[in-house]
């Protein structure tokens, strides 16, 4: 730690002198680049003082707004409060966490020059007088053993027992001040689910678009088809019964096809196998239907709510979907469990890797599908593979149909 007080001097001046000089436009940029800086610094010591408190530190800043330019961006940095929280923490650091870390390295440092006194005794003047604690005096090889070593081992052994102390003490003031406000805790929640609610309805209004197109274009084209069809027959049917014969006949396929395509759109809204059989079934069942080698794994002690098993059943249906359009893969797995009040699904395959869930509809629309439930979705894409997707989902088991 002591060897990290030279960037945040650093990094202070850097922050005060381009805050001061956005007055011109050489501010601005500086602004971004500096804040950018401290907040990867924070965030390193967030993630240590989470470690010796056994707890993650969330990082409190406002989200970034898409589409802002350069100067609105710059005002959003100065008007976040976790930007001058995190100043405020470069002042509590170099004081106090200095001292705490100075007093930590002392007595490791003052312990072993003690302890190991007498072996550099001789390069003293012969005259030399140590006076250790104020009253205890060292003037010779012999009392630096018999004096040195016992101060020694007890500044180590102080050290020892006070250092996990003062490692918490430096922690506790990280998080004091690096950790979210409630009021922040709450401010990014609304955010996120404002940005959910809106991603929302996105997809719900696509989807309705999609069914509307569907239907018009499909079914309803051929029950329009069957209607002439059926209405040509009747016409021709007393001067000839074959043609109508003909007519009936087309009419029937016309029906079947209409009928098929029906079903196909209604299983796009909510597969039938989903209500008989539950996720279990469902995922099993569209397994089967995929020409990729897949394994499943699912370990759920029960069923869901109708609209959590349908978000999953659709997010893990349009994976595969993804996989065998682009991954150029040979076998995927798929493992569904549930813990703790939350639905993980992990799905892999053995493809060529690369997938970004910020530069594809498809993943993006499985993320959106999930956000409302307030669903995560996190994916490791290394190029060449292999890539494993997590979907995570909290929710509750349905009471009385655990097993």
């Amino acid at each position: 730690m002591i060897g990290m007080m030279p960037p945040l001097y650093v990094l202070l001046a850097l922050l005060l002198t381009s805050i001061g000089l956005t007055f011109i436009w050489i501010g601005f940029p500086l602004v971004l680049g500096v804040v950018a800086v401290l907040r990867a610094f924070t965030n390193l010591h967030r993630k240590q003082a989470g470690w010796v408190l056994g707890t993650e530190i969330e990082r409190p800043y406002r989200a970034r707004v898409p589409g802002h330019g350069m100067y609105r961006r710059v005002f959003a940095i100065i008007g976040d409060p976790a930007t001058w929280r995190d100043v405020a923490w470069l002042f509590v650091e170099m004081a106090a966490g200095s001292a705490l870390a100075i007093t930590n390295f002392a007595l490791l440092v003052g312990g072993i020059g003690h302890i190991t006194l007498a072996t550099w005794w001789w390069a003293l003047p012969a005259d030399a007088d140590v006076n250790l604690m104020g009253f205890l005096s060292v003037n010779s090889t012999a009392s630096a053993i018999f004096v040195g070593v016992p101060v020694g081992v007890m500044y180590v052994a102080i050290w020892y027992f006070a250092s996990p102390y003062l490692m918490r003490a430096q922690a506790w003031l990280t998080a004091s001040l690096l950790a979210p406000t409630e009021a922040a805790r709450l401010a990014n929640r609304v955010q996120q689910l404002t940005v959910s609610r809106a991603d929302t309805v996105d997809t719900q209004a696509a989807e309705l678009r999609r069914i509307e197109r569907d239907l018009h274009d499909g079914a309803q084209a051929r029950l329009v088809a069957l209607g002439m069809s059926l209405g040509m027959a009747e016409e021709t049917v007393a001067r000839d019964p074959a043609a109508a014969r003909e007519l009936l006949a087309e009419a029937r396929a016309a029906s079947s096809q209409a009928l098929a395509e029906l079903r196909d759109l209604v299983r796009g809204i909510h597969p039938p196998v989903l209500a008989d059989r539950g996720l279990d079934g469902a995922i099993q069942a569209l397994v089967l239907a995929n020409p990729m080698k897949t394994d499943v794994e699912i370990d759920i002690p029960g069923r869901l709510s109708a609209p959590v098993e349908s978000a999953a059943y659709f997010a893990v249906a349009e994976t595969l979907t993804n996989i065998a359009k682009h991954a150029s893969a040979s076998k995927a797995w798929i493992r569904l469990t549930y813990d703790d009040g939350k639905l993980t699904m992990l799905i892999g395959d053995d493809g060529r890797g690369g997938a970004d869930a910020s530069g594809g509809t498809g993943l993006r629309g499985i993320e959106r599908r999930l956000s409302a439930f307030d669903g995560t979705l996190v994916v490791s894409s290394p190029i060449g593979g292999p890539t494993v997707i997590v979907m995570s989902v909290p929710c509750e088991l349905i009471a009385g149909q655990e097993r």
